[in-house]
């Protein structure tokens, strides 16, 4: 390891909080790191790091290599990103993050589309439902639900997200016919939740064209989307969905739409997200592949339900 790549650890240590972390996700040894640190500081002859049992802190000149560190990957990065779109087809490296379900469903087979068209693309995908920071974590692109936060990251919509409640048939001749609010909040639902993260409240918008709440009533909690639909058909919760989640349970059956009169308000909009403006190209490639497989006006999950476009005051 060199020395500027020992600098650019340094700031991973620092980002991630410890040298356990670095080490796995990196998938090397502890010791390794902490090593390759130490030799960092024999380097510059000056200590970065002050280090307890329980924690790290960064000296005053730590502080100062961090910041060099900062300009350091950001000189790399655009480096590279220059360089790459002189290229007359994409190579390298395509880092992706992505949600769970969203992933699998979609994100997988625009990588293999992509890698047939581009063979001299290496992808890897990471699956996860938490918000990733795409630039700590050294993401090429991200997709999630909602505009980020941050400022920095460039968004491109992709595709919006649509809500609808859903019930089985068993599940509406136990209980009846579900025709209120009131009955809807009463009844037994299921919900996603994860630590810090309950998604029970839904929004609509009542016949004045006043912004309203509902909140389900869960007996069942879980911290998988597609367990929710599961749940859903076997007939013991009704539980409000994206039209993404939604396979062929409707088509066959297995899951009726449910207080359609109501006007629900949509769950938000999938975004493509990334670092740069200037994204290499291999980026902007991808991003044109992955929508062309969900659709440009009318995402393709939506034709999972019949009618969709009418239903819900739309």
């Amino acid at each position: 390891m060199d020395f500027s790549s020992r600098l650019l650890l340094l700031l991973e240590v620092i980002e991630l909080g410890s040298f356990t972390n670095v080490a796995e996700q990196k998938n090397v040894d502890r010791s390794m790191v902490s090593k390759q640190i130490g030799k960092l500081e024999d380097e510059l002859g000056v200590r970065l790091l002050n280090r307890t049992t329980r924690s790290l802190s960064l000296t005053a000149a730590g502080n100062e290599m961090v910041i060099q560190a900062k300009k350091l990957r950001e000189l790399l990065g655009n480096t590279h990103r220059l360089a790459q779109n002189y290229h007359s087809e994409p190579r390298g490296v395509l880092r992706i993050t992505s949600s769970m379900m969203f992933g699998r469903q979609y994100v997988q087979e625009a990588i293999s589309v992509f890698q047939k068209q581009y063979p001299e693309i290496e992808c890897e995908l990471k699956l996860e439902d938490r918000v990733v920071d795409i630039v700590q974590e050294g993401f090429d692109i991200g997709f999630r639900i909602g505009r980020p936060k941050n400022s920095n990251l460039i968004s491109r919509k992709i595709a919006r997200s649509r809500l609808l409640i859903v019930a089985s048939p068993e599940f509406i001749q136990r209980y009846g016919e579900i025709d209120s609010i009131d009955k809807l909040e009463s009844l037994p639902a299921t919900i996603y939740a994860t630590p810090g993260l309950l998604i029970n409240k839904f929004s609509y918008i009542d016949e004045n064209s006043t912004p309203q709440q509902f909140q389900l009533h869960p007996t069942y909690k879980v911290n998988d989307v597609e367990m929710v639909v599961k749940s859903v058909v076997s007939g013991n919760t009704l539980a409000v969905v994206t039209a993404q989640m939604i396979q062929n349970e409707i088509m066959e059956g297995k899951l009726v739409p449910i207080m359609t009169h109501i006007a629900l308000e949509d769950f938000g909009t999938f975004y493509a997200v990334y670092p740069h403006r200037d994204a290499p190209i291999k980026t902007k490639l991808f991003i044109d592949v992955l929508k062309s497989i969900i659709g440009e006006d009318r995402p393709i999950w939506e034709k999972n339900i019949p009618n969709f476009e009418k239903l819900y005051c739309r």
